[in-house]
């Protein structure tokens, strides 16, 4: 019987002996190169070296050792196509019949701070161009990129002698899947253009989640391989496996409390709204504070905390049913208090906000826009009442929650707490009934009012005026400005523009 022959160049040499040993055992003859060679032949292997094959040496520091016709040759030629194998046979080419290659990890160091020319040295282009000759003849070749799908291909042979065409379609597949999310990786580094003539991702499945939004809808978790982020590298301290909504939720959430880096701040999300934030000077202090801006909603939803969880606070966390709760760091028996709630999920957050775009799915296309992650340097006083310091504060403090809240968006805040938040509403009139109802509810001091969009109307400021709220931040912008503006002026209240929108769709 005539020996096959496997082409071997691997980066991650796990499981590879014994995958070798196997393959020499089933009248495989191996071929390979530097490290993965030297790697084989330690292992008491008998492989081939590949300028045997080419007959032309490794060069350039082995940029260049595959990139040869007789390698291409030998992985491209159709069997049953009688000129290939005429053209083989003239020029003394050898049939390649198994590729197995993992790619220089450039994936792991496009985040890291090494310079452009160190990261440049991570592009393998012999690894992906071999998986792409055997992968495009599938019909004969078996590519293997995986050190999981060894045991497939083992399982195969053993019982068939030979993979299945099925199999080695699937796995021709993974290459193309693979080399793409590579090269894009390798072209965001070098383009450095947030909108390049083509739009490319490149992200590595995390794991298969339990359902989508609905029990009806698949998903799964991917994460960036060109960036770093919160939702990235989290550590899981406690608690069952985290769901679609969830990971949409604590992305919310942390972006929401990452808002307040000089402060002790507290946010809780439900169904991807802030329902409560608040900050404060003690850890519990700035939960409870958040607790008490919706009691309700806060029921079987996520705590996202910019700061050290200590056993107090996680006392009080335990007396309400909760999904998750995140922070920057935990106390060992605030932990340990936790994990007695067994489905609560306790998430430790490793890495800053880091997301500079937003890509949103329509049907047939893909809508780019870069983050919203702007405040206004240039807000006015713009009626007669100027506001106390202690209002501007407020004032500032509610327009930073606004712009997580889904248009129309208004939240009623006391300066250190979103007491009242009203979103996702058709119009602008109702999303302030509803924000102002649910505060007075809670409080009876002096409440201050911020708006992600222009008032279209001064029913706005009427509506505020009767309710007893003490200022107002809008962006400014409508063709009725002035009407608003002499309405807060008849009634007293100073009001402010930002001249910068924040809608949330």
């Amino acid at each position: 019987m005539s020996k096959k022959r496997a082409l071997i160049s691997v980066s991650d040499k796990s499981g590879l002996v014994d995958f070798a040993k196997f393959l020499e055992a089933n009248n495989y003859e191996l071929i390979s190169t530097g490290g993965t060679f030297k790697h084989l032949k330690e292992a008491g292997l008998n492989p081939i070296q590949i300028d045997e094959v080419t007959s032309f040496p490794e060069m350039l520091d082995g940029r260049v050792k595959t990139l040869h016709p007789k390698v291409h040759g030998g992985l491209l030629a159709i069997r049953s196509n009688e000129d290939h194998m005429n053209t083989v046979t003239e020029h003394e080419i050898i049939l390649i019949d198994m590729v197995v290659v993992n790619l220089y990890p450039f994936f792991a160091h496009a985040n890291t701070d090494i310079s452009l020319e160190e990261k440049v040295e991570f592009i393998d282009i012999g690894g992906p161009s071999m998986l792409r000759s055997g992968a495009k003849n599938f019909q004969s070749v078996t590519v293997i990129t995986n050190v999981e799908d060894y045991a497939v291909i083992q399982k195969q042979i053993e019982e068939n002698g030979n993979t299945t065409l099925e199999t080695r379609k699937k796995l021709a597949g993974k290459v193309f899947n693979l080399t793409s999310a590579y090269d894009a990786a390798i072209a965001q580094m070098l383009l450095e253009e947030d909108y390049p003539q083509y739009l490319n991702a490149s992200y590595q499945k995390v794991s298969d989640l339990r359902y989508g939004e609905n029990p009806h809808q698949t998903a799964a978790y991917y994460v960036s391989t060109t960036e770093n982020g919160a939702m990235k590298d989290f550590e899981i301290l406690g608690g069952k496996e985290l769901s679609f909504n969830n990971l949409r939720d604590m992305d919310l959430c942390w972006k929401v409390v990452n808002e307040f880096k000089d402060e002790m701040a507290c946010c809780a999300v439900k169904h991807s709204t802030p329902c409560g934030v608040a900050i404060g000077t003690t850890a519990a202090e700035t939960y409870k504070k958040t607790f008490e801006c919706d009691p309700v909603s806060i029921f079987g939803g996520i705590i996202g905390m910019n700061f050290k969880v200590d056993f107090a606070t996680a006392e009080e966390l335990s007396k309400t049913f909760l999904e998750i709760v995140m922070a920057s760091d935990f106390d060992e028996d605030a932990v340990e208090l936790l994990k007695k709630k067994k489905n609560l999920r306790i998430i430790k957050i490793k890495n800053p906000v880091s997301d500079q775009q937003t890509w949103v799915k329509i049907d047939g296309g893909m809508l780019v826009q870069d983050n919203d992650n702007q405040f206004s340097e240039d807000i006015k006083t713009v009626t007669v009442f100027k506001p106390t310091a202690e209002q501007e504060k407020a004032l500032l403090f509610a327009q930073r929650v606004v712009k997580y809240v889904k248009s129309n968006a208004i939240v009623v805040s006391n300066g250190v707490q979103a007491l009242g938040i009203g979103g996702g509403q058709v119009n602008r009139i109702w999303a302030t009934e509803h924000a102002v109802e649910r505060a007075k509810l809670k409080f009876e001091g002096d409440l201050v009012l911020a708006s992600d969009a222009f008032f279209p109307f001064r029913d706005v400021v009427d509506f505020c005026a009767k309710e007893g709220i003490k200022a107002i931040i809008q962006p400014g912008g409508s063709m009725r400005d002035e009407d608003s503006i002499e309405a807060a002026n008849e009634h007293g209240i100073p009001m402010m523009f930002s001249g910068m929108r924040h809608f949330l769709h």
